[in-house]
């Protein structure tokens, strides 16, 4: 999907705002400071919002009593009148009907994190910044983990759910920036220039937003523009590398691959259980330096040592010594709900990985176990199943199917694993989580693994991927002390 607005033009910087007449689009994590920030500076702000509930009008209200921003609810569709520029907040479809207008009327449109990287100062920290389909967050919270490990002062943020607006704008003095950017983020980021970036993967997500998988891609691909010192890519994902030779980089810039096998030379990998460096040494093509063991890794499921070598490069390419990059990994702990072990019962392991919300993930995480009941299910958001299905039929000892696409799994399910049991619920209501972990501790085994892995989004029965696995856990826990819950 291309936008009908061009990010940003040359003729309107950040030091011209003052005065101008800016509309945000959006309220939230990302809204709220672009309108503070942007008041800072002297403009004179509108921001529009398309809900109009109790939370959106208590961040209206705190908005408008800075004064010089009116903020309108319930209409996020119409431009208001003498807007000089657009900056949105992530999410919002670059066909929508505001960003229509504003290319009609000749407005340009940036993102927040455009307004973030415009307003750093000449003595701003560096930004080592992460996308990929999956594993975002855990990479970026890996790499502040392993940066603090080297003395550094960082933090993580972006899209991680910290504004690089509040961060860029702060008193605190950081050294460097470990940033989390969306695809959102960097359709509408033209003039980021990050000292490293990484995309870990690439699989078919949003395409209802972009458009297509190529135009998903290329705004993946904007990470790597004007990258200064690496490229940092995924050996077993050629789109990655793709996008590394796409990409308009500073002279002596190098594409630095990592991969689960044994690295070449510009790559970083696994050799007998550690995690080796041949790309930040002195004869790559001879040389191998150690940097942690699989062990170190938490959890150490493949694609989350795919995650610590990711992280592990960026902070390579940023100078950052071996025995950092090992006592970062071992410090770190991953959020909740991402192949997380809940409990064991009945010597069955019962493990949530809610934020598994499309297949890409789900395959990730199902590849890390050898017997599981999987449950399953939700918002499909247009995906199929049949390739999940095919690449993890052996490991399956049962299938629970909860949510409103449950179906597409289950005739995926029927096509390519017919001997493998599946309980299909049924029920959308507060107690089908308690009845799906009931359903599969009958099918588990000992030795098994109970594996909440939806590979679809959360919000047909719950208001988001962290409540739904809140759920599982309660029902395990219920389980493990013998508490049969209420049916609801």
């Amino acid at each position: 999907m291309a936008s009908p607005v061009t990010p940003g033009v040359p003729d309107l910087t950040v030091s011209d705002l003052a005065g101008r007449h800016v509309t945000v689009a959006g309220l939230g994590v990302s809204g709220v400071p672009a309108a503070r920030a942007l008041r800072g500076l002297g403009a004179s702000v509108t921001v529009v919002n398309g809900s109009d509930g109790e939370k959106q009008r208590a961040e209206a209200a705190e908005l408008e009593a800075l004064g010089g921003v009116t903020v309108r609810l319930g209409d996020g569709d119409t431009l208001p009148e003498g807007t000089e520029l657009v900056v949105t907040t992530p999410g919002w479809k670059p066909d929508s009907p505001l960003f229509r207008a504003a290319a009609e009327a000749g407005v340009p449109v940036w993102g927040d994190v455009e307004l973030a990287w415009r307003l750093r100062s000449a003595d701003a920290p560096p930004w080592l910044a992460v996308t990929g389909t999956n594993g975002k967050t855990t990479t970026v919270r890996m790499l502040a983990a392993i940066l603090e490990a080297a003395g550094l002062r960082t933090a993580a943020v972006g899209n991680i759910g910290v504004s690089l607006l509040d961060v860029v704008l702060g008193d605190e003095p950081y050294d460097v920036l470990a940033v989390e950017l969306s695809s959102y983020q960097l359709h509408w980021a033209p003039s980021l220039r990050a000292h490293s970036g990484a995309v870990l993967n690439l699989a078919p997500d949003h395409l209802d937003w972009h458009g297509s998988m190529a135009a998903y891609a290329a705004d993946k691909g904007r990470i790597y523009e004007g990258n200064q010192v690496a490229c940092v890519y995924n050996v077993a994902d050629p789109a990655t590398e793709d996008l590394v030779r796409a990409a308009d980089v500073e002279e002596g810039c190098r594409a630095i691959g990592f991969t689960l096998g044994t690295p070449g030379p510009s790559q970083l990998g696994v050799v007998e259980n550690i995690l080796v460096d041949r790309a930040f040494v002195a004869d790559r093509h001879k040389q191998a330096q150690e940097l942690a063991e699989v062990s170190d890794v938490n959890p150490p499921a493949p694609h989350n040592i795919a995650n610590a070598l990711a992280a592990a490069a960026l902070a390579r390419a940023f100078g950052v010594p071996p025995a950092a990059v090992r006592d970062g990994l071992r410090a770190f702990r991953p959020d909740p709900h991402r192949v997380e072990h809940v409990a064991d019962v009945a010597g069955v392991a019962y493990v949530d990985d809610s934020k598994a919300t499309n297949t890409h993930a789900a395959q990730a995480s199902l590849d890390s176990f050898e017997h599981i009941v999987w449950i399953a299910g939700g918002l499909a958001k247009g995906a199929t199943f049949d390739e999940l299905v095919v690449a993890s039929a052996k490991r399956l000892r049962g299938v629970v199917l909860i949510g409103a696409d449950r179906g597409l799994i289950r005739e995926a399910l029927a096509r390519h694993a017919a001997d493998v049991p599946v309980v299909d619920l049924d029920r959308t209501d507060t107690g089908a989580m308690a009845a799906a972990v009931r359903e599969a501790a009958r099918l588990a085994r000992p030795g098994d693994t109970v594996l909440l892995a939806p590979a679809c989004a959360s919000m047909d029965m719950f208001v988001n991927y962290n409540k739904r696995g809140d759920a599982f856990a309660a029902a395990v826990h219920d389980l493990a002390s013998g508490r049969v819950p209420d049916e609801q």
